[in-house]
């Protein structure tokens, strides 16, 4: 009986470990999918970089214009410096010269450039003796600065019959002669950015121009300038000081 009952407990554990080695061992779960790497930064892109004029007489301004998207720095060489991302800057050139931007961001690195042709005028013909007063001359006597209220380009009503007399005044330079171009310049006081003053400026001188030719002065004949604040006309830090420099200046075109 003792022999029967340990031939049976044998039995038992050998079924025990066969039907133990019919089960297979679960495979392990796949590893997880490699996460994606993040998508590069963009590279900065310079929309536009201009001057305009590009081409002007030795002594003349032209404007440097700028809009940047994407850069943490932008800087324009030749002695300007770091500037905004969009801008606007008056130079000076007196050769020619090539203006390159550099916006740099951390997507990397784009570069513009502008090129600002400075050409020299030919000596003036000697010209016979005028009778009676030049162009020049009814110019620079006859047509007189508007003026603006502060931070304002609107015409004042108080400023039309000064407005109407230069009208006059260039109707009668231009019938003298027809090849002659008035810029309209426009300037402000020393308060508010050089930037901010820029756009103003361009502001005066664009309604002062529209208001002209809305008074019979041929439009093709005025050109606009901004000089923002940088010409003024004094110095003083002073409200009278302040009132002479926010105004609308007549000058030949070159």
């Amino acid at each position: 009986m003792r022999r029967r009952r340990l031939t049976l407990t044998l039995s038992s554990a050998l079924m025990l470990v066969v039907a133990a080695g019919c089960h297979k061992k679960a495979a392990p779960p796949p590893p997880p999918p490699p996460q994606a790497a993040p998508p590069p930064a963009a590279k900065p892109v310079v929309n536009f970089f201009t001057a305009e004029p590009d081409t002007i007489n030795n002594g003349q301004p032209s404007s440097l214009r700028w809009s940047v998207t994407g850069a943490n720095t932008v800087e324009v060489d030749n002695g300007i410096g770091q500037v905004s991302p969009d801008g606007r800057r008056a130079v000076y050139p007196t050769s020619t010269t090539t203006y390159n931007l550099t916006a740099t961001g951390p997507g990397g690195t784009a570069t513009a450039s502008t090129t600002i042709t400075v050409s020299t005028p030919p000596p003036p013909q000697p010209a016979p003796q005028p009778q009676g007063p030049t162009v020049q001359d009814i110019l620079a006597k006859q047509v007189q600065d508007i003026h603006f209220d502060y931070d304002k380009s609107d015409i004042r009503a108080g400023d039309q019959p000064v407005l109407q007399a230069d009208a006059n005044a260039l109707k009668q330079i231009f019938s003298m002669d027809s090849n002659f171009i008035v810029m309209v310049e426009g300037h402000c006081d020393e308060r508010g950015s050089a930037e901010y003053n820029l756009a103003l400026g361009d502001r005066r001188a664009a309604a002062t121009k529209d208001a002209l030719v809305a008074l019979g002065v041929p439009a093709d004949k005025l050109k606009t300038i901004s000089y923002g604040k940088e010409r003024p006309l004094c110095t003083d830090a002073t409200e009278e000081c302040y009132a002479r420099n926010r105004r609308a200046h007549f000058s030949a075109a070159q």
